[in-house]
C-alpha cells in the first residue's frame, strides 16, 4: 500500500505565529506516528518561518517511522542539516529564496550535472534521494541519469484540473509514473492532494510508493480531528 507521510510544517507555522511552543511540533510528530502516519515530512526553509532547523534535530531523536526532509539543496545550511540528521529520505526541491511554497519541479536537463553531484553527496551518506519533478517525460528520463532513487511528482496541476475533468487531470501523471517505473525509479507524489482527489490518483497509479500531505490534512484535522483525519487519508490509499 502507498505510504502516507504527514508534513507537519503548518503546525510549526501556527506555533511561530504566536511565539512560545504551542502547538509543540515534537509532540505533533509523535502523535502523527501514533495515529498511523507511515512517515513524517518537514521542509525547513532558510528563514525558518515554519519548521526550524532545531525542530528537525529534535524530531530525528523521536522518529519511529520514516523521516523525510524536503528542501532547497542549493542552500549549504540545508545540505549540512541533512547530513547531520541523516533522515531516511531527502527530497530535493528547486525553491527560490523566500518562496511561499514549492510551485515547480526541477529542470533536470538544465541542472543535470549539478544534480548528479549533490545527489551523490547524500547517497554516499546512506540517504535515499527523491527529486521533485513535473509530470514531463523528458524531465523524468533525465532524472534517471542523475542517480536519484525516486522522483516526487508535483501534483498541483492534477489537483486543479481534477475538479473540472479528472480523467484529463490524471493523464500526464499516469504517463510520467509509467515512465518512472520503466526506468526503475521509485515514485512519490505531493502538493494539493486531499480527501477528494487522493483516492483517484492512487487508484490510477497503484505502484505509488509514498504521498506527502500537509496543508490539506492539517486543514481537515481542524474540523475532523488529527487522528481521525490521518486514518481517513490512509483509507484513500487502500
Amino acid at each position: 500500500m502507498t505510504k502516507l507521510s504527514v508534513n507537519i510544517n503548518k503546525f510549526a507555522t501556527l506555533r511561530n505565529s504566536r511565539g512560545g511552543n504551542n502547538p509543540d511540533v515534537i509532540k505533533v510528530a509523535i502523535d502523527a506516528q501514533r495515529f498511523g502516519a507511515d512517515g513524517i515530512t518537514v521542509h525547513p526553509r532558510p528563514d525558518e518561518r515554519h519548521i526550524r532547523y532545531n525542530d528537525v534535530r529534535e524530531i530525528k531523536k523521536i522518529i519511529t517511522t520514516e523521516f523525510n526532509i524536503e528542501g532547497n539543496c542549493t542552500e549549504q545550511k540545508f545540505v549540512d542539516l541533512v547530513l547531520e540528521t541523516k533522515p531516511h529520505q531527502v527530497t530535493l526541491v528547486p525553491d527560490a529564496l523566500g518562496q511561499l511554497t514549492s510551485d515547480h519541479g526541477w529542470n533536470t536537463i538544465l541542472h543535470k550535472d549539478y544534480l548528479i553531484n549533490i545527489i551523490s553527496v547524500f547517497k554516499n551518506a546512506g540517504i535515499r534521494v527523491s527529486l521533485f519533478v513535473d509530470p514531463v517525460i523528458e524531465m523524468i528520463e533525465t532524472a534517471a541519469l542523475t542517480g536519484t532513487d525516486r522522483i516526487e511528482l508535483y501534483t498541483e496541476g492534477y489537483a486543479k484540473e481534477f475538479i473540472i475533468n479528472k480523467e484529463k487531470a490524471i493523464t500526464a501523471y499516469i504517463s510520467a509514473a509509467t515512465k518512472a517505473k520503466e526506468l526503475g525509479l521509485g515514485l512519490n507524489a505531493g502538493h494539493d492532494l486531499d480527501l477528494q482527489n487522493l483516492k483517484y490518483f492512487s487508484q490510477n497509479i497503484p505502484w505509488l510508493d509514498e504521498v506527502s500531505i500537509g496543508h490539506a490534512l492539517v486543514c481537515d484535522a481542524i474540523y475532523l480531528g488529527f487522528e481521525n483525519t490521518i486514518q481517513m487519508y490512509k483509507r484513500q490509499l487502500q
